[in-house]
């Protein structure tokens, strides 16, 4: 071991006679230079938590579908024609034998009801979701660890799904929707930033794309999954898809490491060298040196005191919340809503769904090349344009009978739009420091909910006028791309621990640009 960390020791004593202090910072990108099967394994084990969390997003596009349906009494019925509502009851019934509970709308008769109670489950779920952003963002950082706070968000979204099989009529399902929604309001946020602390600068966009990978893969099972229950009840896919929720959150209790830099500015700095020692084992000689050589009164007295109120005191944060927020907004009608009003193209709904997240994949490896190669706002804006105008050009293509054309197009917007989420994943965490980071977080995905929250109305309504809601979703999506250009550029940063450091570096990079 001594011979191993020789080298890092000499290193840090290069790094000593320089003018430059030791920080924390220094030593954590020091100590996760190389990214290790450690790492990895944290990384797979919390972002696990958003392969659940796709499941309970995107699973009201199986258990809420219009079933299909067969005429009893051909001389007054066509499938292909007529109107259930216009017909006797007696007239029609749903395949599969008459099973009422293969769908929401089946199992308690909505099939003649408006669009607006139809679509209440769902939107129910992204108002839970916007309440419980709200509610949990003001939670400061320092009340609960990283750990703690995804643990109840993912045991919570478990057991409520598993209480909805109780659900005996529209309301009681619609609350237990709020309550889930609520549940795992902020379980992407804190698995994110969770996962962005234990990394390096030059690791992070790669690193980050590994929740989002698993996320779409819980997207593609949830596809198959609902086909293998297809002839069940749509309470059976809950349950398939919660229980294994719960198991998964008590692993992340039991085994899953807090966030270094959390530790920190908590003043846990043995818990937070235990932790870097436990992701990175080769540098432990280092670690040991460098914390005995760290001064013992690193300026933190302002840090655990910060909470969101400072987002909102300080201009600078402020305004860039406000400008996320509307990104995020328009991000989250395309991503959330292109899936639902897929239905209105008149394609097979498991292949149209398991295509949609077969076409995410390939954005993970892509998102990494744009975030090394190309600045934050280029990659943002030319990303933005691109996925509003495969939208527009959706709906045009839809009218004109172009089926095949429209669903490629539809493939090509949502591909822009996972795109643009990706990117803005990486970018927000590189806007705000540590000590309010996951209140930051929390807030502007909370837009991205809200953006959410408007799709099933909007998808809805298409039914009526098919395709509309493309166009809908490509110009919000082309226009809120142009206000990245007001956001500062955040490329090669390392990330920052308080507001007076974001504040300090931010200058120093305003200075640099201009020079």
């Amino acid at each position: 071991m001594a011979d191993s960390s020789a080298p890092l020791l000499t290193h840090l004593e290069e790094d000593e006679d320089t003018s430059s202090p030791l920080t924390f910072g220094k030593i954590l990108e020091q100590s996760l230079s190389d990214f290790g099967f450690s790492q990895f394994l944290q990384i797979v084990l919390v972002g696990l938590a958003l392969t659940f969390d796709s499941h309970q997003i995107f699973i009201t596009v199986f258990t809420d579908a219009y079933p299909t349906w067969h005429c009893l009494d051909h001389t007054i019925c066509n499938p292909a024609t007529t109107d259930i509502c216009k017909i006797p009851r007696s007239a029609w019934e749903w395949d599969d034998g008459g099973f009422k509970g293969k769908s929401v709308i089946s199992e308690f008769d909505l099939e003649c009801s408006s669009s607006l109670l139809r679509s209440l489950p769902s939107s129910t779920f992204y108002v839970g979701s916007i309440v419980g952003g709200i509610f949990l963002a003001m939670i400061p950082d320092g009340t609960l660890g990283r750990k703690q706070l995804l643990f109840f968000s993912t045991f919570a979204m478990s057991l409520t799904g598993i209480s909805i099989s109780l659900s005996s009529n529209i309301w009681i399902y619609s609350f237990l929707k709020f309550v889930i929604g609520f549940a795992r309001s902020q379980t992407g946020t804190y698995a994110l930033v969770l996962i962005s602390e234990r990394v390096s600068t030059k690791w992070r966009p790669r690193a980050t794309m590994i929740p989002f990978t698993l996320f779409v893969l819980g997207f593609m099972s949830l596809s198959g999954i609902a086909y293998l229950v297809r002839h069940d009840s749509w309470k059976v896919l809950y349950l398939c898809t919660s229980v294994p929720a719960g198991i998964h959150s008590i692993v992340i209790y039991f085994f899953a490491l807090e966030s270094p830099r959390w530790l920190h500015l908590e003043g846990k700095n043995d818990e937070a060298i235990e932790v870097l020692k436990r992701i990175s084992p080769a540098k432990r000689g280092y670690l040991e040196s460098a914390f005995s050589r760290l001064p013992p009164k690193e300026t933190l007295e302002l840090t655990s005191s910060s909470s969101i109120k400072d987002l909102f005191i300080r201009k600078w944060a402020f305004r860039r919340i406000v400008l996320v927020m509307i990104i995020m907004f328009g991000l989250g009608m395309s991503y959330y809503g292109v899936p639902l009003a897929v239905r209105d193209i008149k394609v097979n709904i498991y292949l149209s769904e398991a295509l949609n997240a077969m076409v995410e994949l390939p954005t993970f490896v892509i998102t990494p090349i744009l975030l090394e190669k190309f600045s934050r706002r280029s990659s943002m804006l030319v990303n933005c344009l691109i996925g509003g105008a495969s939208g527009v050009l959706c709906f045009v293509m839809s009218l004109l009978g172009r089926t095949k054309i429209a669903f490629a197009l539809e493939l090509g917007s949502f591909f822009c739009a996972r795109i643009g989420f990706n990117l803005m994943a990486v970018y927000m965490v590189e806007l705000f420091p540590t000590c309010v980071r996951n209140s930051a977080t929390t807030m502007l995905r909370q837009a991205l909910v809200v953006g959410g929250a408007c799709c099933p109305i909007i998808a809805s309504v298409g039914r009526n006028l098919p395709s509309l809601s493309f166009a809908v979703f490509g110009f919000t999506m082309s226009g809120v791309g142009l206000f990245v250009l007001l956001l500062p550029e955040t490329k090669g940063s390392s990330l920052c621990d308080t507001m007076e450091a974001q504040e300090q570096r931010d200058q120093a990079l305003k200075s640099s640009h201009s020079c």
